[in-house]
């Protein structure tokens, strides 16, 4: 029977090993093959629900090293993803397209965003942190037939995703920038906004995002508590008290949550009856 000892064993290897892959990136699909293999791993890891006691076991009998083995693989897992991302976009535009246990999760979780916050063709969607595989405004554009503006900081993530939208879906109304929330044109008309789980500062972020949206955006914030904090950076209370939780889509089985917040201005008619 696996103990607490182990399973932080477990977990330290993990911090390591996606240090040791992050360093091999070379901006080529080389090493793609083993990083794809660790990440399903460990999202098998996370998802695990026998591991939550494990998890519960080293908080309570370690708490202040367990917090930082857990800053370590939220950080070092994040960038791990981000060069997946890189990866699945430079195989597919070679023509040999990979299929990830962690891909098909993530899109099952984008089937159920925004919950009973409707996206239609007259919506406009922005994505904070769209990455190199745009899978989200990929979706959603082809689904809804609304707008999607993804931004990112990295370069090279943007045009990577533009490649793959000329790819797989130059008809869409998709379009990718490498930009700051502060420096988009046309915030005020974004009706949904969706914060990548791998974004650090979502909600330094979504305070600044306040006064430059209208007042009937909705926010899909992703984030992951307990283990799923070790993949995803995790719920906190909006800093900016003008933002209010509307919903909350709890996920057993998928890599990620979603809080939906709305802005506290707004009526509670407007919501549905959403608490």
């Amino acid at each position: 029977m696996i103990v607490w000892t182990d399973f932080h064993r477990t977990l330290s290897e993990y911090a390591d090993g996606f240090a040791s892959l992050a360093a091999a990136y070379d901006g080529t699909a080389g090493s793609s093959a083993e990083l794809e293999a660790v990440i399903d791993r460990y999202s098998s890891l996370i998802l695990e629900p026998r591991n939550t006691l494990m998890w519960e076991e080293l908080i309570r009998r370690e708490p202040e090293e367990t917090e930082r083995l857990a800053y370590r693989l939220r950080e070092r897992s994040a960038l791990c993803v981000a060069l997946m991302e890189k990866y699945r976009a430079l195989k597919l535009l070679e023509g040999a397209e990979n299929d990830s246990g962690y891909f098909r999760n993530i899109e099952a979780c984008i089937e159920e965003e925004f919950g009973s916050f409707t996206v239609t063709p007259e919506s406009r969607v922005l994505m904070v942190g769209s990455g190199s595989f745009p899978m989200t405004p990929l979706l959603i554009a082809r689904r809804t037939g609304a707008q999607v503006v993804g931004i990112d900081i990295d370069p090279e993530a943007v045009e990577l995703g533009r490649k793959v939208v000329s790819r797989l879906g130059p008809e869409l109304p998709i379009r990718l920038e490498a930009s700051s929330v502060e420096q988009l044109d046309g915030l005020s008309t974004v009706t949904h906004i969706i914060f990548s789980s791998t974004v650090p500062v979502k909600y330094e972020l979504l305070e600044r995002l306040h006064p430059l949206t209208g007042e009937q955006t909705v926010v899909a914030m992703r984030y992951g508590g307990g283990l799923k904090s070790l993949f995803n950076y995790p719920i906190r209370q909006a800093a900016d008290s003008r933002w209010r939780l509307a919903e909350s889509l709890l996920k057993p089985g998928r890599i990620f949550d979603i809080a939906l917040y709305r802005k506290a201005a707004v009526s509670h008619q407007l919501d549905g009856g959403a608490q």
